[in-house]
C-alpha cells in the first residue's frame, strides 16, 4: 500500500511540474534586441552571432549608419539571409 501512494504522489507531482513548465518558458523569453544600440557582448546573444560577427555589426552601423530592418544585417560580411530568418523576431531597429 505505501508504494501505491507512494507512486500516486510522485505522478502527482511529476504532472504538476509538467503543468508549470510553461510558464517558466514564458517568464524566460527576452525582448528583441536593438542592433542600433546594442553593444557587442548583448549583440553576441543572439543565435548566428559570435564576438566577430557582433563586432562587425557594429563596425558596420557606425561606418554606413542605423539598420532599418533585418535585411538590412546582410550588409556585415558574413551574415546572411539564413541568419537574418533566424533572427527576424530576436532583433529591433
Amino acid at each position: 500500500m505505501k508504494g501505491v501512494t507512494r507512486n500516486a504522489l510522485a505522478g502527482a507531482l511529476l504532472a504538476l511540474l509538467l503543468g508549470l513548465a510553461p510558464l517558466g518558458a514564458v517568464a524566460q523569453e527576452m525582448a528583441p534586441i536593438n542592433v542600433n544600440t546594442a553593444d557587442a557582448e548583448l549583440l553576441s546573444e543572439l543565435p548566428g552571432i559570435g564576438p566577430a560577427k557582433a563586432a562587425a555589426i557594429i563596425e558596420e552601423r557606425e561606418a554606413n549608419g542605423p539598420f532599418e530592418s533585418a535585411e538590412d544585417l546582410t550588409r556585415v560580411s558574413g551574415i546572411g539571409a539564413g541568419t537574418v530568418a533566424n533572427l527576424e523576431d530576436q532583433v529591433s531597429f
